[in-house]
Order: C-alpha cells, then sequence, then structure tokens
C-alpha cells in the first residue's frame, strides 16, 4: 500500500519540511532537566560525562519509544505508542509530528490495546524500520517518497502479536522482538495466533526463523560489537532480566543479567537497549537508564526519576538519547556508540 503525505506527515526530505511546519508540537526545548547520575562504581564517571547537564528536548508524551537516529539527515525519529504518533527531532527544529497515525487509523484497531509504531530503526540501505503493533508487522518506510510496505507479518501462517523493537545485522539480516504488548488482554487475546512471544531473525536470503521462544515479555534488543551476540530484555516483572544468544553456536545465557536490585524503589522494567563499541551496554529501565560493563555488571545509573523505556545513540556518536515515558531527553558521553553518525 502507498501512503502519500497527506496520509503521514514526513519531515525527512527536504521537502517535507514546509509540510511540518504547522504540526510542530513543540519549538526546541533546550532546558536543563532534572537528572541524576548515580554511580555504583568508578568507572561511570569514564563512560558517562556526568559533569555536563542533561538536556531535555520534548516533553508531554505518554509513553515515548522507539528512538532511532538518522545520520543523512542528522534527526532523531521516536514514538508515542498510546497516542499512535511518532515524532521528529532536529537541533534546527526542535520537536515535530512525523507519522500521524504512526501504525494504523482509529477505526482500523479494534481488539488492538496498542495501535502505534514502537521500535524503529534506520537500516543501511536508509529506509526506517517500523515496528508497527497496530500493523502487526515489521515494516520500511522510504522518507523521500513516503511509502510504506510490510517486511514481515507472519510466522507460518500465524500473524505477529505486536513486534516491539528491531536491530540490524552488517549483512542485514534484522532481529525483531514479538511480545503482546499490542493486543488488548495480552496473552488472553483471542487475537492472539502465535503460541509463543518470539524473537525472530529475518533476511532476504534465509527467511523466517524463531530464534527464542521461551522468554515472557521479550523486549529490547540488541547485538554486540563484534555481532556474535544477540542481547534481549525481558520486561517481565517476575523476571526482569536480559539474555544473551550466542549468535555463532546457539548457545544462551538465560540471565546475563539481573535487574531484580535495581527496581527497588524504582518504577520500570528491562527495556530498550544501546551498546557502545566499548561493549557497554545501556538499558533503559527502572529509574532510568542502567550502564553495564560487557560482562554484565552494573555501573551506575542515569536517573529520569521514572519508567523509561529506551535509548539510542546519535548526533556525534557520544550522544545518548533517552525516551522516559513523557521526556526526551540527550546526556553526553565519553564512549561510543555502535552505528553511523
Amino acid at each position: 500500500m502507498v501512503l502519500t503525505r497527506r496520509d503521514f506527515v514526513i519531515a525527512g526530505a527536504a521537502t517535507a519540511a514546509s509540510a511540518c511546519a504547522n504540526t510542530s508540537v513543540a519549538l526546541p526545548l533546550e532546558q536543563s532537566s532534572i537528572v541524576t547520575f548515580e554511580p555504583f562504581s568508578s568507572e561511570f564517571a569514564k563512560v558517562i560525562a556526568t559533569k555536563v547537564p542533561a538536556t531535555t528536548l520534548g516533553e508531554g508524551y505518554r509513553w515515548a519509544e522507539g528512538p532511532a537516529w538518522d545520520h543523512i539527515r542528522q534527526a532523531l525519529y521516536f514514538t508515542d505508542v498510546p497516542t499512535n504518533r511518532a515524532y521528529r527531532w532536529s537541533k534546527e527544529v526542535g520537536v515535530e509530528v512525523f507519522l500521524d497515525p504512526s501504525g494504523v487509523a482509529p477505526e482500523m484497531a479494534g481488539g488492538l490495546r496498542e495501535a502505534g509504531a514502537n521500535g524503529l530503526l534506520l537500516s543501511r540501505d536508509d529506509k526506517l524500520i517500523i515496528c508497527n503493533h497496530g500493523k502487526r508487522a515489521v515494516e520500511k518506510l522510504d522518507l523521500d517518497e513516503g511509502t510504506r510496505e510490510s517486511i514481515v507479518a507472519d510466522f507460518e501462517g500465524a500473524r505477529f502479536s505486536s513486534p516491539n523493537d528491531v536491530i540490524e545485522a552488517s549483512d542485514g539480516t534484522l532481529y525483531f522482538t514479538d511480545p503482546p504488548y499490542g493486543l488488548e488482554g495480552l496473552d488472553n487475546s483471542p487475537m492472539k495466533e502465535t503460541p509463543f512471544n518470539g524473537v525472530y531473525r529475518y533476511s532476504k536470503t534465509a527467511g523466517l526463523a524463531p530464534l527464542v521462544s521461551d522468554m515472557t515479555f521479550p523486549n529490547g534488543v540488541a547485538l554486540t560489537p563484534d555481532e556474535r551476540s544477540l542481547l534481549i530484555a525481558q520486561s517481565d516483572p517476575k523476571h526482569p532480566i536480559i539474555r544473551k544468544v550466542d549468535l555463532q553456536n546457539g548457545s544462551q545465557e538465560a540471565a546475563w543479567f539481573d535487574a531484580s536490585p535495581y527496581m527497588v524503589g524504582h518504577d520500570g522494567l528491562p527495556d530498550g537497549l544501546a551498546v557502545s563499541t566499548t561493549g557497554h551496554v545501556f538499558v533503559a529501565g527502572p529509574g532510568g537508564v542502567l550502564v553495564l560493563t560487557s560482562k554484565g555488571e552494573c555501573i551506575g545509573r542515569i536517573g529520569t526519576g521514572r519508567a523509561t523505556a529506551n535509548c539510542t545513540f546519535g548526533g556525534d556518536g557520544q550522544t545518548l538519547f533517552i525516551t522516559a515515558r513523557d521526556i526526551l531527553l540527550r546526556v553526553e558521553t565519553f564512549v561510543r556508540g555502535v552505528g553511523r553518525f
């Protein structure tokens, strides 16, 4: 299905900048944000620029998610899942509406708990990959043409529940999670077709295959810098862990990191992930973003004071963008993210 700019407000192409001028939800917001830096190890200060105040770039969202950096247009895309909108932030303009709706139109949302898009990713061929709850599919959006098409929407004829997060390997292989968060009633939804909440691998040559099928709520996903392993966050309050899967031999560390001790007194569960070239892992979740070493040791927290959904590197590669419930934040680091900047 081809969607025009009358269906989606696209702020990525040069010709779309004027189309978004009247849909901006906020002028550039560059105020110092109330963020605390909580070191659990002296290594934390070597990773996070703790003397540089965090910055609030946007606010007023219901559940901000899915940040993705666009190195070509020097912009950040992110979603507000419950309101079925996606936004674009740039230094020049600030935050503006990018897709409305981001998933499916309200009249098509029957039986859905959330009809909006969730995780986003700029692919290696410069398309925006979209985890679309409403379509129950992984899609790609051509940022110049405004066309949007499905990449994959079912496993062996069973529709996905609600693809949540996605990462791409250097060879173009996609890894994505499919928890039931988009369905009314979650696992008890009559619309649920797959018998498990899966983590999948997809490529044009090899097709689609489940990689993990025994996690309760697989959520954020990231590759280690050498792409030998996949990290998967599980947003289950009874078992809030990160699993590590060796992509070479299939072996798994079922609880590579346990977030339980860091949930005490804080809202949130393990969610989106970002990785630096040094192997540090940034885990959005309870009270902010937990910063881990490559061995899964927590060295500190970027405290946002709220449940935090996701994070990604952008800008010069040493800027961490954080979607923390109702706000979009920027934190400076001393490490460089894995990606293109």
